[in-house]
């Protein structure tokens, strides 16, 4: 675990709430975890988990109404040195860091991208915002990223719209605008879920060069196993809303400590031909169920309905999310036998 002097980001017992007219829905509920310099944090889970709550509460952009953070501490150590409680912040000084210290991709670059204003517009915009350049110097930095992401005749690309690139061009015009005026922390919200297999290889290849360049911390958030093994240093497994279970990346892949989580690894696919040689290959297991409505969550372990080891006492409370040794993360009664 990295010393308090090495994390950039704590978040500690978040809680991102929407009033409805039924009442207010827990979207995120309890959730803890930090970031050390310079590492990659991947956020797993399945679609309704949570996790893309948590990353636009971290950059403040929930809509309120409805939304609204409802309890918990975001403290972000900036460039000052001084940490600051992001959720404390009004929204004047969100601004200072939203896009210059934090900033974020989004899943798909085609939505995010203004499709009326050439690529260089937006990312000199970007540039000029925080750090107060004229435009043909902002222009000027704008090719140099668009460079930087290994995009071919930058210069002259600067001057396309969006629709006349590829996906993965226009993720790569995204990434160059997050990483503009250089930030300490990167938020990367599925990323390359609508790329193809080798876009895909491409961007995190990209991602992980530039990050050892600029010395950046990723919050890499995914449902696709394969590439937090790939990119991450530790890894959050998110379900109904909390962390279920949190360690490092070898950990959490050769030792499991939640069911959740050895169901997600047991449905993904491996390429063991040794094994069926040997007539060892495994069928996939799909978890069955569904993940549940934030507005009718089961009391006590959200994922025990979906569980074949839950017992009764796993609906009597919200197991709290207990260290099994060396800092590894689990929010299961039965955490031991399953080790």
């Amino acid at each position: 675990m990295a010393g308090a002097a090495d994390i950039l980001l704590s978040v500690t017992d978040l809680k991102t709430v929407f009033d409805t007219d039924d009442g207010p829905i827990r979207s995120v509920d309890g959730v803890t975890f930090h970031i050390g310099r310079g590492e990659t944090l991947a956020l797993v889970g399945e679609s309704g988990s949570g996790k893309s709550v948590t990353s636009l509460s971290l950059m403040r952009l929930i809509p309120t109404p409805p939304g609204r953070i409802a309890g918990g501490e975001m403290l972000f150590t900036g460039r000052d040195g001084r940490p600051r409680d992001l959720a404390r912040l009004s929204e004047a000084e969100m601004r200072g860091i939203r896009g210059n210290d934090i900033a974020m991709v989004f899943q798909e670059p085609m939505t995010s991208l203004n499709p009326v204003y050439p690529v260089g517009d937006q990312i000199a915009e970007a540039v000029a915002l925080h750090q107060g350049l004229g435009r043909r110097q902002a222009m000027e930095t704008a090719a140099q990223m668009l460079e930087l992401v290994g995009i071919p005749a930058a210069r002259r690309r600067l001057k396309d719209y969006p629709h006349q690139m590829s996906g993965g061009m226009r993720q790569r015009v995204m990434i160059a605008m997050a990483l503009c005026c250089r930030p300490a922390l990167l938020i990367a919200d599925e990323p390359t879920t609508a790329l193809d297999v080798t876009i895909q290889a491409q961007i995190l290849d990209l991602m992980r060069r530039l990050q050892a360049e600029i010395g950046m911390s990723i919050l890499f958030i995914t449902h696709n196993l394969g590439v937090v093994a790939e990119m991450a240093d530790r890894v959050a497994v998110m379900y109904g809303g909390r962390v279920v279970e949190e360690g490092g990346v070898v950990e959490i892949f050769k030792s499991p400590r939640h069911p959740y989580t050895i169901g997600l690894l047991n449905s993904v696919p491996r390429t063991d031909y040794a094994a069926v040689d040997r007539g060892e290959a495994r069928r996939l297991e799909a978890i069955p169920g569904n993940v549940p409505s934030p507005k009718k969550l089961p009391p006590g372990c959200a994922f025990a309905p979906r569980c074949r080891h839950a017992v009764d006492a796993c609906a009597a409370a919200v197991p709290p999310l207990t260290d099994t040794g060396g800092g590894h993360m689990s929010r299961c009664i039965r955490w031991s036998e399953l080790a």
